[in-house]
């Protein structure tokens, strides 16, 4: 059974209520999960609250070492982690093993900014007098991360706040709770506080009261979210009424344009990638290509070709460049 992490500890939800989650090629269950409650969500607001000071209070050398050994903890688990993200979401080998890669990158980054909170001097208008303007960490930050790109995702939602001394929460997606409790337990085991990292997993049904309470709490200072832009507009709403900064990344709209000098077969691989790479179900995928008369047919015949050359596949087939879609349910694209 996989629980949220609460203090440094894993448990069960409040109400004891759980879902469960199921691999959406062989039907089997993948894992127990936890469905968080409201008082749930306030007990991991003020578990991270009362972790701030501990954590704000560590020097840069101490964050940089703890986010460095997490990635490290990320990279060494990676084949694990890479069966259980293609199990929920089934992305196939090559996507969850760069997923690991980038989110590992994404720690090491912030590791390297730990010493870059610095102040500035202000000038004064007193004679002899140094104003000097300091930074401190704001309070609680929460991470709301997809499925599509569980690691690379939910890491870049807390690694930045983590290396500025912030305590984090981060809200699982449905989809990949597990996935997504691999990067609370790799900074746990790095050595965070008991605290300053959590995580909070809800059953789908639950999700927007549990958005709007992580969103809404008094004690959340700022906000991270990724996905449609349909929730973005309801996040960044809520977060507006309370004055609250809020960073959205939301639907793309991508189009690939093939000039009439193009080199088609550079064109034809940047097509492939881009609109094939995840099954197309990332916010920047190729939505649509627009091609020059001049070097329509070409390009045409080409890429239907490389597109009938792609092998598809279950996910854990290592041959595998096309792999199941996340849901039997057709996706909302959004345009905007």
């Amino acid at each position: 059974m996989l629980s949220y992490s609460l203090r440094g500890r894993w448990g069960p939800a409040s109400s004891g209520r759980t879902f469960v989650t199921t691999s959406n090629v062989t039907g089997r269950p993948i894992a127990r999960v936890a469905a968080a409650t409201l008082s749930d969500v306030d007990r991991a607001v003020d578990a991270a609250a009362d972790a701030m000071d501990e954590w704000a209070a560590t020097n840069p050398a101490q964050r940089r070492a703890i986010l460095e050994r997490a990635a490290r903890l990320l990279a060494e688990r990676s084949a694990d982690i890479t069966a259980l993200m293609a199990a929920e979401m089934g992305g196939v080998a090559a996507w969850c093993e760069f997923n690991i890669l980038d989110a590992a990158a994404i720690l090491r980054e912030a590791a390297a900014q730990a010493y870059s909170m610095v102040g500035e001097v202000i000038p004064s208008d007193v004679p002899g007098l140094t104003a000097l303007g300091l930074r401190q960490p704001t309070g609680v930050t929460v991470g709301i991360a997809p499925w599509n790109a569980p690691l690379i995702l939910g890491v870049r939602s807390v690694a930045m706040p983590l290396a500025y001394g912030n305590a984090v929460i981060l809200k699982a997606s449905e989809q990949t709770p597990a996935t997504h409790a691999e990067i609370a337990r790799a900074l746990h085991d790095a050595g965070l506080p008991a605290g300053a990292i959590g995580l909070i997993a809800n059953a789908a049904e639950d999700g927007p009261q549990i958005v709007e309470r992580l969103v809404t709490h008094p004690a959340v200072r700022r906000i991270n979210f990724t996905g449609s832009t349909r929730v973005g507009r309801i996040i960044g709403e809520l977060a507006g009424r309370h004055l609250k900064r809020v960073v959205l990344e939301l639907g793309g709209n991508a189009p690939l344009l093939v000039l009439r000098d193009a080199v088609i077969d550079y064109a034809v691989d940047a097509a492939v990638f881009g609109s094939f790479m995840n099954q197309g179900q990332i916010c920047m995928s190729t939505e649509r290509i627009v091609v020059a008369t001049e070097v329509l047919e070409e390009f045409t015949e080409k890429l239907t070709q490389r597109a009938a050359s792609l092998v598809i596949g279950g996910p854990t087939d290592p041959a595998t460049q096309i792999g199941p879609m996340v849901t039997r349910t057709p996706a909302r694209i959004s345009s905007r």
